[in-house]
């Protein structure tokens, strides 16, 4: 607007003092008269302006990062006169705080004011486990690139950029553990069975474990054997996993093979059987040979599988049993039992005792060798030619049976086959306290000892059962349970 519009009239009405001077020549002073009188006082005239006199009127506009764009009434060519209108602009990068337009009024200042700030964006946060770059710190087209420590990986914008209004582009990404830990497990072995055994003492180092990121480990769990555990024959898997803070796991596994050496499989001899310990033929392993009843052992009793996979010794044989009656006592005649053979002594008075009868004609049934004395044309008792012994009954028990019968001096006793001379017959009957009177039996076990006693005649099961109960050893009860009774 200009100053004419600004500057309206105004009517001022003044209470002026009328004076008139009179003067009085040669007093030197004038004699006033004084009188009230209003009147109205004139609108001084709008000064003119000459704008061609006074081409900038207002300051010269200069907007650092900035641009004025300017319309004068006078034209282009100026700038800041007097009614000059001015639009004001910030270069990119910075941002107009102020008047987006100012005019030059006739005060000669600009109606208003502004300047150009550069457009920053916030501090970006730091990132948990990451960071980041930015090109131009937090200026505009400032581009953040964020990374993430080893072992994370980054979820989220991997750029942000400071864009016009001071605002970052995207969100905050975050740093994330998604990697699983690195486990490595012990080699893979194979072990050789211990001596004697099936199983092998195995022991290894844990796993090492390692995480890529904070280096924590949650824990490491086994799914198998501890180490030092005892391992069969076979091929055995053994797995650890491993959980980190952020429950990414990572598993391994390792085998463990057991081999056992083995010998060749031994056979049992004829009429015999083998005993072995453990697996029966592996590294360690000892097998002993045993004969039937009415067999004897021939050659090396034990043999032993050694790491060369081979048995030591030969297979011994079991031959007949030789029962030696020309000794010179009774005691040399029993120690040929010992360990061996269990005794069943019969005593009779004579061949004709009813008792003896009856005991021998029972055992005939199980045990045909087994025949009864019978008398001769003379007063003599004499021995029947004994049967082929047979294989049940009393032999699968490892029993021989003793018969001593008759009156000294005509006094007849034998073994199987074999006869007794008078004298051992009396140290038989002296030793196990046997009457010549009357009919007796007594039972000895492997060790001669006095198991059990009879008055009159035994069934044949009665004995057997007081034999499978009291006397026989482990061995013998598995074989006897086993192979049964061929005469039943």
């Amino acid at each position: 607007p200009s100053m004419a519009q600004e500057a309206a009239p105004v009517l001022l009405v003044v209470l002026a003092r009328l004076v008139s001077s009179t003067w009085h020549e040669g007093s030197g002073y004038y004699l006033e008269s004084h009188t009230n009188e209003v009147y109205a006082e004139e609108t001084p005239p709008e000064p003119a302006l000459d704008y061609r006199r006074v081409p900038q009127w207002c300051a010269t506009l200069n907007i650092h990062r900035g641009e004025a764009t300017c319309y004068s009434p006078r034209g282009s060519s100026y700038r800041s006169s007097l009614g000059t209108r001015c639009e004001l602009s910030c270069t990119r990068g910075y941002r107009l705080v102020g008047a987006s337009a100012v005019q030059c009024l006739p005060n000669r200042h600009w109606s208003g004011m502004a300047y150009c700030r550069q457009i920053r964006c916030h501090v970006l946060p730091a990132v948990l486990r990451g960071s980041y770059v930015c090109s131009a710190g937090v200026q505009m087209d400032s581009r953040c690139d964020y990374t993430c420590l080893p072992g994370y990986q980054l979820e989220g914008d991997r750029s942000r950029i400071c864009m016009e209004d001071g605002r970052w582009s995207g969100a905050e990404p975050i740093c994330v553990d998604l990697e699983p830990p690195r486990i490595r497990c012990p080699d893979s072995r194979e072990r050789i069975a211990e001596p004697g055994k099936l199983t092998a003492t195995v022991y290894w180092d844990p796993p090492r474990v390692r995480d890529s990121a904070d280096g924590v480990i949650k824990r490491v769990m086994l799914r198998g054997p501890e180490p030092g555990s005892e391992f069969p024959e076979g091929e055995h898997v053994v797995r650890y996993t491993a959980h980190d803070q952020a429950y990414n796991r990572a598993s391994c596994k390792f085998s463990i093979r057991i081999q056992v050496r083995r010998c060749p499989v031994l056979k049992p001899p004829q009429n015999g059987y083998i005993s072995c310990t453990s697996d029966g033929n592996n590294y360690g392993a000892t097998c002993e040979y045993l004969c039937d009843g009415g067999y004897e052992r021939q050659g090396t009793s034990l043999r032993v599988c050694q790491s060369t996979q081979q048995w030591t010794g030969s297979q011994p044989l079991c031959a007949p049993m030789q029962i030696n009656t020309d000794v010179n006592s009774a005691a040399s005649l029993l120690d040929q039992f010992l360990e061996k053979r269990r005794l069943f002594v019969i005593s009779a008075p004579d061949p004709s005792n009813r008792y003896y009868k009856m005991q021998i004609s029972m055992l005939q049934v199980r045990r045909p060798s087994c025949c009864p004395l019978r008398s001769s044309p003379s007063s003599t008792p004499s021995l029947s030619p004994p049967a082929q012994q047979a294989a049940c009954g009393l032999d699968l028990r490892h029993v021989t049976t003793v018969e001593l019968v008759g009156q000294p001096p005509h006094g007849v006793g034998r073994i199987r086959e074999h006869r007794l001379s008078l004298g051992i017959i009396e140290e038989l009957r002296r030793f196990l306290h046997l009457s010549r009177s009357h009919f007796s039996a007594v039972l000895l076990d492997k060790a001669g000892t006095d198991r059990e006693r009879y008055i009159s005649p035994v069934s044949p099961d009665e004995l057997f059962v007081f034999i499978d109960t009291y006397l026989l050893s482990e061995p013998e009860a598995a074989r006897r349970a086993q192979s049964g009774d061929p005469c039943e």
